[in-house]
């Protein structure tokens, strides 16, 4: 794709219009690429600011929108928020693996679909826009990408380990040996898809699917413990 028409495209999907192109392409360009150019800047010291900026905004958002939490309430609903996963969430919001700017290798061991990557380049981006246009424009970007983050870990409706989740609820009555099943997996080595099961004894209580056993195994705890709450109401 055509670099400008390339960046017109991100920056409208991100609702954001550079000033200064150059900082978006710094938060795009990872290391593994840098390290095969002379004189390229990529996203790691970006990536670094972004992370302050997006837990002050936060911080400041949770602060003054409720009130009646104590500091260690909202510690931890901050942590809920400004994670990894929830990164992860936006970049696939925005797609951003197919703008990010790699080595040939990175991507071919799928480097454009690694959460921590995508994470990192999220961060990036925060930081090039607070540069590019202050402190205002970024906390109005931030709350409106992670505002449905924000209202699920309010509710307590964000569980960062599914399979912990799980066992809690079926060992509440007393020991349960439970099962993690790999279905079958698909795909070539470097963008590999795994299908797992969760069962006691004979029964399949949830089934799930990802780019690696773990996040396979988490989704179908996932699905066992919604399947579980259905089954209760």
């Amino acid at each position: 794709m055509e670099k400008k028409k390339y960046f017109k495209e991100l920056q409208y999907k991100l609702g954001i219009i550079f000033k200064d192109e150059s900082l978006l392409n710094i938060a795009l360009t990872h290391s593994s690429y840098a390290n095969q150019k002379e004189h390229v800047k990529y996203n790691e010291r970006l990536e670094f600011l972004g992370d302050s900026v997006l837990q002050l905004v936060i911080t400041e958002y949770l602060f003054m929108n409720y009130k009646e939490k104590s500091e260690g309430e909202l510690s931890k609903k901050r942590s809920l928020i400004v994670c990894e996963n929830s990164l992860f969430e936006v970049a696939q919001k925005w797609k951003l693996g197919e703008y990010m700017i790699m080595s040939k290798g990175e991507e071919l061991t799928g480097g454009r679909y690694r959460p921590s990557i995508l994470a990192d380049c999220v961060e990036a981006i925060i930081a090039a826009i607070y540069l590019d246009r202050g402190i205002e424009v970024v906390k109005t970007f931030i709350i409106g990408n992670f505002k449905s983050i924000i209202n699920r870990a309010m509710k307590n409706e964000i569980i960062l380990d599914y399979k912990t989740k799980l066992q809690e609820k079926l060992q509440e009555h007393g020991d349960v040996d439970i099962i993690y099943d790999l279905i079958k997996f698909e795909g070539p080595p470097h963008r590999r898809k795994f299908f797992t099961q969760v069962k006691i004894k004979h029964d399949v209580l949830g089934k799930g699917e990802g780019y690696s056993k773990k996040e396979a195994e988490q989704n179908a705890a996932k699905e066992a413990i919604k399947n579980m709450e259905e089954q209760n109401e």
